[in-house]
């Protein structure tokens, strides 16, 4: 294994875990999100990398001689940085790891409000072809209260212009995000901005709280109350009884989650729902993680 020096901690999707992991921003220029702890200690404070910097990494992972097939570009949203910017970098990871195959980032959809469909499809081209987008919910009202600085409609854009540079998305949306009271509302429009974006992949986690709820509470006044395990299946029934996907490969096996669920959208619908709806009335006929065993 490949170690770069990193700002710890750094996250990174499940899927990334033989990824190189190259960081080129540290922490995440939003931070402001109450769901979030991720980003929050004193030596993540949001700034940029040095592109000779940056560089120098590369050459020293291609001194290794080891094959490098796949990179994460970290941190928390790398696509800040310019259309500038990432073409350098895309441009020195081809000059000095010419044989990869794959680089990814997270992305928030703010991220690419100034950045055009051509660019995006340039930085394709060199490589840069897939976003994990935190879109959480497709609830505005939801978003509000946890100062996502998103909506369904900035989701919804920038998912299509992901989509529309050829490009893929990975889309994460967060079970029982808004809690007992606004759990339905939560789920419906979360699945109505998937119906619309159409990403290649979708994944839920569950949210979660370990330095406590009293940040989350802030944007709720009081008003929020966690989902128990029947509460998060119920949710996730009606966010998969709403879904309509054509091609969506569908992921809530997260360590977050009491319930794996895989499978292809709408292909594996039902038998999706079955699973849910076993957990709901037979809980020990269906196998589900323990708590000890959960978490980010």
């Amino acid at each position: 294994m490949i170690q770069l020096p990193h700002i710890e901690p750094v996250f990174r999707p499940p899927s990334e875990a033989r990824s190189l992991i190259l960081q080129v921003t540290n922490g995440c220029s939003w931070n402001q999100c109450t769901f979030c702890e991720m980003y929050t200690q004193e030596q993540k404070r949001f700034h940029l990398k040095k592109q000779s910097q940056i560089e120098q990494e590369l050459k020293a992972v291609s001194g290794t001689g080891m094959p490098v097939r796949r990179i994460f570009l970290a941190d928390g949203d790398a696509m800040t940085l310019s259309f500038r910017r990432l073409k350098q970098i895309m441009d020195a990871i081809q000059h000095y790891l010419p044989d990869v195959q794959r680089v990814s980032s997270y992305c928030l959809p703010r991220n690419l409000k100034h950045k055009t469909v051509a660019e995006l499809s340039e930085l394709g081209a060199l490589g840069l072809n897939l976003f994990y987008v935190g879109c959480e919910s497709g609830d505005d009202l939801v978003l509000e209260k946890v100062k996502k600085g998103e909506t369904f409609d900035s989701s919804l854009a920038a998912l299509q212009k992901i989509k529309s540079s050829g490009s893929r998305s990975s889309v994460m949306i967060l079970n029982g995000m808004g809690g007992k009271l606004y759990s339905e509302q939560h789920a419906v429009n979360s699945a109505r901005l998937m119906n619309r974006a159409q990403p290649e992949y979708l994944s839920t986690l569950v949210v979660s709280f370990p330095a406590g709820t009293e940040r989350y509470q802030s944007g709720f006044k009081g008003e929020f109350e966690p989902l128990d395990q029947a509460g998060l299946f119920r949710e996730m029934r009606c966010l998969l009884d709403s879904l309509e996907l054509k091609n969506t490969i569908f992921r809530s096996d997260h360590a977050s989650n009491y319930l794996v669920l895989k499978g292809t959208l709408n292909r594996d619908k039902s038998r999706l729902l079955q699973t849910v709806q076993a957990a709901l009335e037979q809980p020990g006929a269906v196998s589900l993680r323990p708590e000890w065993m959960r978490g980010l």
